[in-house]
């Protein structure tokens, strides 16, 4: 049986975040709140950004009652020029995590012009904005020697579903944008990947999933017959973020439950 090389010696690659700045969009529930409890326990500094005051300052409290270190920036990162301020005046950072998102489940033929435009404006226009004010604040730093990107998509970035056309679009081209910066900005040691959650257990899933038809449909499609946790894209976020996802990048970690899978 093949053994390492005597001089070698293998060991289990980090997976915390010490020393590290990480900022979250849309972190003041939901998933980019969890996400950023994460990182702060793997110990990161987090910069929290969104638009409400008090869903941050929970997020943050929810931090600094585990021992960990956030920062709370109000910023509706629609507005672009807002955002890249923001972003240029961090010290430095190392880890986004682009979360921000929206949908409005509907019938395609019944999608509204408002509709359409805040899910592009958000989904793709924002999170674009947000990706690439991001890799311009890591550039600054010639001595880094890793840095990630994780763009939070969704399984839809990878199927269709009934009454979700335009959100399987703006994910769709979420997965697409994901490979071209992965391979556009590796040779400068920024990884860039995407984490695709299934329906997950907040209350905004609560409030879509709001009938027994509308939950058997979910649970028919999961092979694991249930909803994520929060700490399920917790775990993905971490990891991708951390030195032991080192060698990954331009690909997309799917969290659910086997839904891609059929």
């Amino acid at each position: 049986m093949a053994t390492p090389d005597e001089d070698q010696q293998l060991n289990l690659p980090s997976f915390r975040l010490d020393g590290k700045v990480a900022l979250v969009t849309g972190a003041g529930t939901g998933i980019g709140a969890a996400i950023a409890m994460g990182l702060a326990q793997s110990g990161a500094d987090v910069m929290l950004i969104g638009r409400t005051q008090s869903s941050l300052d929970q997020t943050s409290k929810a931090i600094s009652d585990r021992g960990g270190y956030s920062q709370v920036i109000v910023c509706d990162i629609t507005k672009s020029e807002a955002t890249r301020q923001v972003i240029s005046a961090l010290r430095r950072l190392d880890v986004l995590i682009n979360n921000a998102g929206t949908n409005f489940p509907e019938p395609f033929v019944e999608v509204s012009d408002q509709h359409l435009d805040a899910m592009l404006d958000l989904n793709v226009r924002a999170a674009f904005v947000v990706a690439q004010a991001a890799a311009r604040k890591m550039l600054e730093d010639t001595s880094r020697t890793d840095a990630a990107i994780i763009n939070l998509s969704s399984q839809m970035g990878h199927v269709g579903s009934p009454n979700r056309t335009v959100y399987c679009m703006t994910k769709h081209a979420l997965e697409g944008l994901t490979k071209a910066m992965a391979v556009e900005l590796a040779p400068n040691k920024i990884r860039v990947n995407s984490i695709g959650p299934t329906f997950t257990d907040t209350p905004l899933v609560r409030r879509i999933v709001d009938t027994p038809e509308k939950r058997d449909f979910v649970m028919s499609k999961i092979p694991m017959g249930k909803l994520a946790r929060l700490e399920d894209i917790m775990a993905a976020a971490v990891f991708l973020a951390s030195p032991a996802a080192l060698m990954i990048t331009g690909t997309h970690l799917i969290v659910d439950g086997g839904w891609t899978a059929q």
